[in-house]
C-alpha cells in the first residue's frame, strides 16, 4: 500500500470532466455515477444518505461490516480466514478486508456505480482504493470517487444519539431531544418501556466519535488534498441534506459523462 495513488486526472477520461446534453436528461437509475465514498462520525446520517443515494440511483450501500458478516456466514475462504482472526479478538487485517472489497466491487450490481460506507478508514486503504478504482470504469469511463464528508456539531451528534430510545417490543426508535414518545418514558404504540443500549450511553459515545476523529480525519485530509473532499452541513433535516448531496454527485464539475 505504499505506492503513490494516482492523480484524480487519471479518472476522469477524455472529456470526462464535463456530462454529455444526453446525461442531463437520462433516468437516474441509468446514469452511471461512479463510486462513491460517505465520511461522517456516528449519529451523523451517513446510513440514512447512503440509503437514499442508493434508492434514486439502484446502487448498492457497501459496509465493511457486512461483507464481513456475507463472507463468514457464506462459509468463503477470506471469511474463513477472518472468522480465525475475529474469534481471537483481533482486527481483520487489510489484506483480507481489500480482498472482500475487491469481489464485491466485481460484481454486476455495482456496473454503474456504488456507495462505500466505512471503507476506507485508513489512509493506507484509500491508497489502495485509489489503485483498484482506476482500473474499474462505468459506462466505459473511469471516474474518482465522489468523497462526501457529511458535518454536525459534537453537542448534536450526542443528542442525537445519547437521545435514542428504543422499544424492546416492536422496535420503534424515539429520541427524546426530538421525537420524543407522548408519554415519557413509554412507546407510543404499545406502552412497552423505552430502553437505551448501552452503546448509546454518553462515555460510550465520547470515546466513539474521539476514536472516529482519530481514524478518520487522516482520511479526509488525504481526500481534501487530491481536491475530492466534499464538506456538507449534516445539522439540518434528511432531505435538506440529500439535495445538496445529489447536486455533488450530478453536478458536472464531479460527474463524468456518459457518452
Amino acid at each position: 500500500m505504499k505506492a503513490s495513488p494516482p492523480a484524480a486526472a487519471e479518472f476522469a477520461g477524455e472529456g470526462g470532466k464535463e456530462r454529455s446534453r444526453k446525461q442531463s436528461h437520462m433516468p437516474p437509475k441509468e446514469i452511471a455515477v461512479g463510486p462513491m465514498i460517505l465520511l461522517g462520525a456516528p449519529g451523523a446520517g451517513k446510513g440514512t444518505q447512503a440509503k437514499m443515494i442508493s434508492g434514486r440511483y439502484g446502487i448498492p450501500q457497501i459496509s465493511t461490516g457486512d461483507l464481513l458478516r456475507d463472507n463468514v456466514g457464506r462459509g468463503t475462504e477470506l471469511g474463513k480466514q477472518a472468522k480465525v482472526v475475529m474469534e481471537r479478538g483481533e482486527l481483520v487485517s487489510d489484506d483480507l478486508v481489500c480482498g472482500m472489497v475487491t469481489e464485491r466491487l466485481q460484481q454486476a450490481d455495482c456496473a454503474r456505480g456504488f456507495i462505500l460506507d466505512g471503507f476506507p478508514r485508513t489512509t493506507g486503504q484509500a491508497e489502495w482504493l485509489d489503485r483498484l478504482l482506476a482500473g474499474m470504469a462505468y459506462a466505459g469511463r473511469t471516474m474518482a470517487p465522489v468523497v462526501i464528508s457529511i458535518q454536525v456539531g459534537y453537542n448534536q451528534l450526542l443528542q442525537r444519539l445519547t437521545g435514542r430510545r428504543t422499544c424492546p417490543a416492536d422496535g420503534k426508535i424515539y429520541n427524546i431531544y426530538f421525537q420524543p414518545p407522548q408519554t415519557d418514558g413509554k412507546c407510543d404504540a404499545c406502552g412497552a418501556v423505552l430502553v437505551q443500549r448501552r452503546d448509546d450511553a454518553e462515555d460510550v459515545i465520547s470515546e466513539r466519535l474521539k476514536s472516529y476523529e482519530r481514524q478518520t480525519l487522516p482520511v479526509a485530509d488525504y481526500y481534501r488534498k487530491l481536491g475530492r473532499l466534499h464538506d456538507v452541513d449534516g445539522d439540518r433535516a434528511a432531505d435538506l441534506v440529500n439535495a445538496d448531496v445529489l447536486r455533488l454527485i450530478e453536478g458536472p464539475a464531479v460527474l463524468a459523462g456518459n457518452g
